[in-house]
């Protein structure tokens, strides 16, 4: 059996906000915005490169015993590059508030970056979900 994570839902207040922070300040491609039925809004949207998609919503019902995430509640999404300095650069030159590079090093975060798969950089979106950008040694296709 194969499971692929393809859709990650992001709790936010204002789609539109969002939309405009992840499409032009993070790079991501709209794929879909749209009213699906009558008061139902859905944006779809993936990182460059990425087999994975986010998407926000206003209007949705509630699955049934589920509370749903509050706004700024996602913590930890991570994405992958292949030179996290030009990515921070990239960032930067779009008005993301992105942290400096770091590492995980004896004492525990530090500045600069480390070996392999050891290099992070770490932003939030407008709501306060919480990413992290790690460096990888290759791209995907190729691990």
């Amino acid at each position: 059996m194969e499971l692929t994570l393809e859709v990650i839902m992001i709790p936010v207040t204002d789609l539109d906000r969002s939309k405009k922070f992840y499409e032009q300040g993070c790079g991501f491609k709209v794929d879909l915005d749209r009213e699906v039925a009558p008061g139902i809004r859905i944006i779809h949207m993936t990182p460059p490169g990425s087999r994975c998609s986010v998407s926000m919503g206003s209007g949705l019902p509630g699955r049934p015993g589920q509370t749903p995430m509050a706004p700024g509640s996602l913590q930890g999404l991570q994405l992958c590059v292949t030179d996290i300095a030009a990515a921070r650069a990239a960032f930067v030159e779009r008005s993301v508030d992105v942290s400096e590079i770091q590492h995980v090093g004896a004492s525990g975060w530090e500045d600069g970056p480390g070996d392999t798969w050891n290099s992070f950089m770490f932003f939030q979106d407008p709501d306060g979900n919480g990413w992290v950008i790690q460096e990888a040694p290759a791209p995907l296709s190729e691990r």
